[in-house]
């Protein structure tokens, strides 16, 4: 693949959530989230935002690109996990030096835990009722 394309784009999921991410070459760096900024979508917790920004910290890049997303489902703490394994993908389509960095610290791999389902007899998925003797 070129070094510097248009356009980069990827998906990334966790948990429920889906973030589709569009990536160009920019001098006004940014991130938009949902129409959002990134600092407005995620105002209450700090937490995911620097899970968001991990891809650029693996390759010691400054964010020196136009990023948007579009993302659905689930809770913050998923969407920041789509959104960074989204972010990784396209990094990754840049060379395949890259692509090694971000495989090595584990950023192009979907993190498929997911919450248990609940099972008929029980309060949770695990959480049995109370036991009575008498």
């Amino acid at each position: 693949m070129t070094a510097m394309m248009d356009r980069l784009n990827a998906i990334g999921r966790r948990k429920e959530a889906t973030a589709r991410v569009y990536m160009t070459p920019s001098k006004k760096a940014g991130i938009v989230v949902n129409k959002k900024s990134l600092d407005d979508y995620f105002s209450a917790n700090k937490m995911p935002m620097e899970q968001i920004f991990k891809p650029f910290e693996a390759l010691n890049i400054k964010n020196t690109y136009s990023i948007k997303v579009n993302v659905k489902g689930g809770g913050k703490s998923g969407q920041a996990g789509a959104i960074k394994l989204g972010i990784s993908r396209c990094l990754s389509q840049l060379d395949e030096q890259s692509r090694k960095i971000l495989r090595a610290k584990g950023l192009l791999t979907r993190d498929s835990r997911a919450v248990e389902r609940k099972k008929p007899g029980r309060h949770k998925a695990r959480k049995s009722i109370q036991f009575s003797k008498r």
